[in-house]
């Protein structure tokens, strides 16, 4: 072999093992809006899910920061860790003694999140903005509002323009476009807005602007923009409004004039949207967020974690403030050998019937299916009935429509034991019915069937384990009132939170989802208020609503809960003569207040 061409083989092998150059990365400056999620374009959702290294500002909510990497996968070393640091705890539990497992922290995610410091110059932050960019990563610069509309991030812009690296902006929804919106103003299509809290303030020319006047500040600069403005001439009894935490579900508006805007007392926190003229006397007709029926109702959500959200949705949906406290968690059975059984009875047609009363049976079933090869063809001449809705959707899902299922009024076991058919021996050449379901289920179900000729295998094809307790100062709030309702899904739920957290405050309104779950309150001393016609989650909640939105319009509604800390005699005083008292939008304390 030549010297020249051992040379060349080691010029080539160094060429073909050296990393290819990574591609340039890029900025994203990336506009969260108002606040509320929900008012996120497209575009910037897409972005933060996708994105796993953020600059973020402080004012930026938690509920848009969640979403930062959301559909990124996590780093393989980052779940090890992750397991490591619970196996640890874990030991460190049974080390002193505790009988159950520490509750697992939340999962890790591929998210890098570095909060901006709003002290450093922004030549400095975009130069570290930049490095990572040529560095081959994009990241997302996430402020509050409209990254446009801000002096600090525009120079952020020229910076990384200046540099030559690639980047984009993604514009947001401005507070003063949308805070009055939410708090039911119809700013009409002229009005003047300024930030009064970082801008120098014209106010002589303020005061000949455009009406309605949308400002932003803060509550230390209330006195200042009432008294610039009376004293340039605007009179003292202009209608204005102040909005705190607007777009959320914590917004309040409060109604005041401009001679008491200096006046108001209430807990104003972060930046305020003050909106001043006669456009703010529209309130009494387009108020529509704070006017919904559970608005600013602290809702507990007692389920098994993974079935939270949809109900969570559904309460936030009716202006709600959802609590989720996992009272349980879903566990195979001890042993598969019952499951397997089921299996092979089911392929061998040992089965006339099987009976899902929830969507966990539908899924344990399925699992089991599948660790067998097999799909929804096992199913093939086996009637099947779903005790609701919810359920019968679930069995759709495989491909299946139930054969039986209660009308819409009576979905529930009773319901269910009410249109099952009775045994015939001539008519029914098999007559057993397989019912997978949880460890705790109710023997009223299997009682039943066997009264209408039925032979049962009443199989556990989950187990419901229940929970760690929750935090501290959860079960404070249980306990003192600190909720204004809960809402039970099944009597495992009534139990278990009664037994890991205690019972609720008599304050506290109840609703349970059938006669079951009511039952089961009931017998452990709970007063129950609402039952829904129709035993699933989404009457359930409606059926909460339209109870609040009664009581309300008949003044029943439970008094609110009281603050420790004694008022002072100056808050309680009446208002003097001729003022204009500032009020909350709907007239409704805060709950939880």
């Amino acid at each position: 072999m030549s010297k020249e061409f051992e040379i060349n083989k080691q010029i080539s092998t160094a060429q073909t093992s050296t990393d290819a150059p990574r591609p340039a990365g890029k900025v994203a400056f990336v506009g969260a809006g108002p606040g509320n999620p929900d008012l996120l374009t497209v575009r910037a959702r897409e972005i933060l899910a996708n994105t796993a290294i953020a600059v973020v500002d402080g004012d930026v909510l938690d509920s848009v920061t969640e979403i930062i990497a959301s559909a990124v996968p996590v780093p393989e070393e980052k779940l090890e860790a992750a397991r490591r640091d619970y196996e640890r705890l874990v030991e460190e539990a049974k080390a002193s003694g505790a009988r159950r497992k520490p509750p697992r922290p939340p999962a890790p995610t591929a998210a890098e999140i570095t909060a901006a410091d709003a002290a450093e110059p922004p030549e400095e932050r975009a130069a570290r903005l930049i490095e990572t960019a040529r560095a081959g990563e994009t990241v997302v610069r996430l402020v509050s509002g409209n990254p446009l509309t801000r002096e600090a991030i525009l120079a952020e812009i020229n910076a990384v323009a200046a540099s030559g690296v690639d980047f984009q902006v993604v514009p947001g929804m401005s507070l003063p476009s949308t805070v009055p919106s939410y708090a039911g103003i119809a700013l009409g299509p002229t009005y003047t807005e300024t930030d009064v809290s970082t801008e120098k303030v014209d106010w002589a020319r303020l005061v000949s602007a455009p009406q309605p006047l949308v400002l932003q500040a803060f509550k230390e600069d209330l006195a200042t923009i009432a008294g610039e403005l009376v004293s340039h001439g605007m009179p003292e009894e202009t209608p204005a409004s102040v909005t705190t935490h607007g777009t959320t579900r914590l917004q309040r508006t409060f109604d005041v004039t401009l001679g008491t805007l200096a006046q108001l007392d209430a807990e104003l926190a972060g930046k305020l949207v003050v909106t001043i003229g006669s456009a703010v006397d529209s309130r009494s007709k387009y108020s529509w967020w704070e006017n919904r029926p559970l608005y600013g109702w602290r809702v507990l959500v007692p389920r098994a974690k993974s079935q939270a959200g949809p109900m969570s949705a559904r309460l936030a949906a009716h202006g709600a403030i959802p609590q989720e406290v996992p009272t349980i968690s879903l566990e195979p059975p001890r042993t598969p050998a019952q499951m397997e059984r089921s299996v092979k009875g089911i392929v061998e047609g040992r089965y006339r019937w099987i009976v899902f009363t929830s969507v966990n049976g539908v899924h344990a079933v399925r699992d089991k299916l599948a660790e067998f090869g097999l799909d929804a063809r096992a199913f093939a001449g086996v009637n099947i009935a779903a005790v609701g809705q919810k359920t019968a959707d679930e069995v759709r899902s495989l491909g299946l429509s139930p054969e039986l299922t209660p009308p819409s009024d009576k979905q529930n076991l009773r319901g269910l034991l009410e249109v099952f058919p009775t045994f015939v021996e001539d008519i029914d050449a098999v007559g057993r019915v397989l019912l997978p379901r949880a460890d705790i289920g109710s023997d009223a179900l299997v009682a039943g069937l066997k009264e209408l000729g039925w032979e049962v295998d009443d199989i556990v094809a989950y187990r419901t384990v229940r929970a760690a307790p929750p935090s501290a100062d959860i079960r404070s709030m249980i306990k003192t009132g600190g909720f204004d309702a809960v809402a039970f899904t099944s009597p495992s739920t009534v139990k278990n939170l009664v037994g890991i957290a205690g019972k609720p405050h008599q304050r506290t309104i109840i609703a349970a989802i059938g006669p079951s779950t009511e039952q089961a309150a009931r017998d452990l001393g709970l007063r129950v208020d609402v039952v829904p016609q129709v035993a699933d989650m989404p009457s359930l909640v409606d059926a909460l609503a339209a109870h609040v939105a009664a009581l309300r319009a008949a003044g029943q509604l439970p008094p609110p809960k009281k603050k420790r800390r004694a008022r002072k005699k100056a808050e309680t005083a009446a208002p003097a003569a001729g003022t204009k008292t500032p009020q909350p939008s709907g007239g409704k304390p805060a709950a939880g207040a």
